[in-house]
């Protein structure tokens, strides 16, 4: 099997994708690739995948290459940093089944990565999920200690442009099926009108999906210009000793935001905010609720997510109970109802009213007349 095409290189994989197309031969460097990572690519259009690490180790059961795979996507594995470091964005590379060449030059082989390989890897990671439960469980308490007074006894939280208490706050992080989510909290939405406050690259899922956030609370690496200047208050994640590297970029568009210094994930930041802002309901769009999820995030360990969730937990609806609890469509016997009591009123309205009788009549007659 062959491909041809532009490279685009990026070792950040969530950036990448604004610059791919079915043209392009997507270069990256994404360890254990995640699932999220993997529907970006693939909504791209693009056709093949060079990954100079490992798509799948076998640490975790990642999804992220079986994603790839089942959209018919070339991709081919291990090609090594060397080869990342020698290609450069816009040259034409071509592939050869596990070869990748420029011009005629062969530049690395690798391995191309099939559906048995996969799933034999994918055997073997969930062999190892004790291990790595164990692992992350350890993680998770060695934190817990230092995050419990920080997370558990009151904070100070930034002040709001928008008011909260009262209110429900919609929390949207770019995780699993955070838009088929969205799509089915459309009701939801309308009828409330909640805070929306997007983390990162949730607030491009908010525009995407036709909402404005309100509030946008992150290290603002993975958000896009588009929505930091879209109006919304901007919460800028720092690290507990107050440095915090997204400000630069913050001023760079002429902009301005609250640090707000603590040792959590930005999405618990977020859950804490609409919690101590006294929200009267906080529903939550694509967190990340599992171990699986959170090593396909990158991290170890959950302590703060832990503690966060036990604090707001009486709060906190995850989206998708509302969608299946928050129903707007009607059923099918309501439908039925509805047009037999239609039929009803217009059958009694002919039954009583002589001159539509004798319209309809005519009606009827010139139907007749002009088939002859």
């Amino acid at each position: 099997m062959s491909f041809s095409g532009i490279a685009i290189k990026d070792s950040r994989t969530k950036d990448i994708v604004e610059r791919l197309d079915s043209n392009s031969i997507a270069v990256i460097n994404h360890s254990d690739m995640d699932r999220v990572s993997a529907e970006s690519l693939a909504k791209t259009g693009v056709t093949c995948v060079l990954n100079a690490a490992e798509s799948i180790s076998g640490l975790y059961p990642n999804v992220g290459p079986k994603i790839l795979l089942d959209k018919g996507i070339h991709l081919i594995d291990n090609l090594g940093l060397e080869f990342f470091d020698a290609v450069s964005e816009g040259e034409v590379l071509r592939v050869i089944d596990d070869e990748v060449y420029r011009g005629d030059e062969l530049l690395a082989k690798g391995v191309e990565l099939t559906e048995n390989y996969v799933s034999q890897k994918m055997d073997k990671a969930q062999l190892s999920l004790d291990t790595r439960l164990d692992d992350f469980t350890r993680n998770t308490l060695s934190y817990l200690e230092y995050d419990r007074d920080v997370l558990l006894s009151d904070m100070w939280v930034p002040p709001t442009d928008v008011p909260i208490a009262g209110r429900h706050v919609l929390v949207v992080i770019r995780g699993y099926d955070y838009m088929e989510d969205l799509r089915a909290l459309h009701g939801y939405i309308s009828e409330t009108r909640p805070v929306f406050i997007g983390v990162d690259g949730g607030a491009d899922a908010l525009l995407e999906a036709g909402y404005k956030p309100d509030i946008i609370i992150g290290d603002m690496d993975s958000v896009s210009d588009e929505a930091l200047l879209c109006g919304a208050q901007l919460i800028a994640h720092a690290y507990p000793d107050g440095s915090c590297p997204a400000m630069d970029r913050i001023k760079a568009l002429g902009l301005s935001a609250d640090p707000w210094a603590l040792s959590a994930t930005s999405e618990d930041l977020a859950l804490l905010l609409a919690y101590h802002s006294l929200a009267e309901l906080i529903v939550a769009v694509g967190t990340h609720a599992n171990m699986i999820e959170y090593l396909d995030k990158g991290r170890g360990g959950m302590s703060s997510t832990f503690l966060v969730r036990l604090k707001v937990g009486d709060k906190l609806v995850d989206a998708k109970g509302v969608s299946k609890l928050y129903r707007t469509s009607a059923k099918p016997i309501h439908v039925i109802i509805v047009i037999v009591a239609a039929l009803i009123v217009m059958i009694a309205t002919f039954a009583i009213s002589p001159a539509l009788r004798d319209s309809l009549r005519l009606v009827w007659i010139g139907i007749q007349n002009s088939l002859g």
